[in-house]
């Protein structure tokens, strides 16, 4: 079973980092491994000038993997789309939730406030939205949460976009 990806878009400043941390922390507490994607700018490079993993690429190295004993960080030459690089490096969670790539084709879920400079919504036409978050009177044919329904959304996702996993117990009977 493919890993679900659902993206968290909404235009700069609308709210989409704190909406994704709550719900992280929220799905976490259900019991569900959740990995993240955020999306930036091409010319993006965390590699440091001068690092012993910036001097490997420069040396032609196709890949560089940074090793410590509880974390992994993977530079790598890849121009395979979004969507197949998320599924080949978070596969194993139960759950991607990714913030922006409002273009690509994956379910999303729009926020948007109504004190924001930003004059409408986004994704109101866009066949893949399927919530909306809001504390504006927007009504678009998809289920519509308020900004702090973060245990609604998160439900709403569980039981849309979340099958336990074989082996996996979500509750217990005391």
């Amino acid at each position: 079973m493919k890993t679900q990806i659902i993206s968290i878009a909404g235009k700069s400043n609308s709210g989409k980092t704190t909406l994704l941390e709550k719900l992280i922390f929220e799905l976490n507490s259900r019991g569900y491994k959740i990995g993240t994607v955020k999306h930036t700018h091409d010319g993006f490079d965390f590699d440091k000038k001068g690092k012993d993993s910036w001097r490997h690429k420069k040396a032609g190295a196709t890949a560089t993997l940074v090793v410590t004993d509880t974390k992994i960080a993977l530079v790598k030459e890849d121009t395979r789309s979004y969507i197949q690089k998320m599924e080949t490096f978070l596969g194993d969670n139960d759950l991607i939730l990714a913030e922006g790539f409002k273009k690509q084709p994956l379910p999303k879920i729009e926020i948007f406030r109504s004190d924001s400079d930003h004059k409408k919504p986004m994704c109101l036409e866009d066949p893949n939205l399927i919530a909306f978050v809001t504390d504006a009177e927007y009504q678009p044919p998809v289920p519509v949460f308020g900004l702090n329904d973060v245990q609604k959304i998160a439900s709403f996702i569980e039981k849309n976009y979340l099958t336990p996993r074989k082996g996996r117990c979500l509750f217990s009977i005391i």
